[in-house]
């Protein structure tokens, strides 16, 4: 019986049979146990998601940079689809901030200055240094006087440095024009306070907008 059964075999058969259970065997080791891109691991999504909720100007192409900082490697076309299934918008606008945007959110740091001309009852002319906050629109007048010299126009200049140090003020840049009442010592008195001088172009009158706006305001408003 065990010849017969021997005989029902061919040894080229054994060795066909054997060939093709080694290569089952290698394809189904070798063929990944789900197809397409592995899922991203959760901890780098709660990073992701975390970065763009804090930072809501940060597009889908800045995080990878930021995230690389962390030595996590992440794809902008793997947070974009993170974004994506999460409901949050990861188009280009993300990551860019409008021009008054940017405004406002350096309001706190800016301070324009500027001179004002007007004319008292009895017919003489005055001039008016007077600063205004961006963020608060508050003016502060620094003083008036017929001949702006460059002695009173310095002092001031001291006077509000003093002031700002004071109420705590977080300025840090104050725009002017190029008027030659301003002398040169005034800038380096600002500097010492931590203020950087920044000089209108001319005749630009919007680059010192805040400024030039209240100037009209208060010319329109004096009979």
């Amino acid at each position: 019986m065990r010849r017969s059964l021997r005989l029902l075999v061919r040894p080229d058969t054994v060795l066909r049979w054997h060939r093709n259970l080694v290569k089952r065997r290698h394809g189904t080791a070798s063929r990944p146990k789900r197809p397409g891109r592995p899922p991203t691991a959760r901890s780098i999504r709660r990073s992701v998601l975390r970065l763009v909720r804090e930072n809501p100007s940060w597009g889908y192409r800045r995080v990878p940079g930021e995230l690389a900082t962390l030595d996590i490697k992440i794809a902008a076309s793997t947070v974009w689809e993170t974004l994506r299934q999460e409901g949050i918008h990861p188009a280009p606008h993300r990551s860019s901030t409008n021009w008054a945007a940017c405004l406002r959110s350096q309001a706190d740091t800016r301070l324009a200055m500027d001179f004002l001309e007007t004319i008292t009852l009895t017919g003489q002319r005055q001039y008016v240094l007077a600063a205004i906050e961006h963020a608060t629109r508050r003016v502060c007048i620094l003083g008036t006087t017929a001949h702006p010299t460059a002695a009173w126009v310095t002092q001031a200049i001291k006077n509000m440095a003093v002031g700002l140090e004071d109420v705590g003020t977080k300025a840090r840049f104050v725009i002017r024009d190029r008027d030659a009442k301003y002398p040169t010592l005034i800038d380096e008195i600002l500097a010492v306070a931590g203020i950087r001088t920044v000089l209108r172009g001319i005749r630009m009158p919007r680059r010192n907008s805040v400024m030039e706006r209240w100037v009209q305001s208060y010319r329109h408003k004096t009979p």
